[in-house]
């Protein structure tokens, strides 16, 4: 019990039955599923629970629309395959801070972030620009988001033809075609944005950058990479 109230404290109390115990196993604990629930339910260990996810694509725009080149099939083989992209917003005593993100479906890292007060081009072409600084991906690796004017903007398109992406959005209000985002959002907001009330925007994007890089992408184990952490799933790779 020591052990589940410490990893339950470190996953920001995020860490259900399935995870809990894969941590458990982790470090060297021979728990099962069965026992580990028993004891979460007897001694009161719960998961913060969530709300909704609103969506904010706003795809009332002139721009050319692209072919679904995903068609809600998440799966990749190998680094800089598939990518995602997409936009969220979190409230503050300041006003509306929009965060805008770029994860690597084979490691589900967020490989790509950047917030503003404003959700404008800029915003997304930033957070694809820090990804590519980051990763140099070869020609070929297919770009998905959604129909939002951010992504559809010539701004975007261009930086995006300059290293040769396959360009692939979602249909017209289908959040399932880009479910993995969507996924993190929610996530994100349920383990981090939801537990308290935010005063600045420079308070959230310092909270949202400790989450990412020492948590989310270090730490979180995924069921679809077989209980490990993106980053640790790019190590074994590698």
């Amino acid at each position: 019990m020591i052990h589940i109230r410490t990893i339950h404290a470190q996953s920001r109390r995020s860490y259900g039955r399935p995870r809990m115990t894969e941590e458990l196993r982790a470090r060297g604990f021979s728990a099962g599923h069965r026992r580990v629930g028993r004891l979460m339910r007897e001694n009161d260990i719960r998961v913060v629970r969530t709300r909704r996810f609103k969506v904010t694509t706003k795809s009332a725009h002139s721009h050319a629309i692209e072919p679904n080149l995903l068609r809600q099939d998440f799966s990749a083989t190998a680094l800089n395959q598939k990518w995602t992209a997409d936009i969220t917003y979190i409230w503050t005593r300041e006003g509306w801070v929009f965060l805008a993100v770029v994860l690597d479906l084979f490691s589900r890292r967020v490989i790509g972030w950047n917030l503003d007060a404003r959700m404008t081009a800029d915003l997304a072409t930033t957070a694809l620009q820090r990804a590519i600084a980051l990763r140099q991906p070869p020609p070929g690796c297919i770009h998905h988001a959604d129909r939002g004017s951010q992504y559809c903007s010539e701004a975007y398109r261009q930086v995006l033809s300059a290293h040769g992406f396959l360009v692939s959005m979602s249909k017209k209000g289908n959040c399932w075609d880009n479910a993995v985002m969507e996924s993190f959002f929610k996530t994100l907001k349920a383990e981090l944005m939801w537990r308290q009330a935010w005063s600045t925007r420079q308070e959230v994007e310092q909270a949202i950058t400790l989450y990412i890089n020492n948590f989310y992408n270090a730490q979180r184990r995924h069921s679809a990479l077989q209980w490990k952490s993106p980053l640790d799933h790019e190590r074994n790779v590698a």
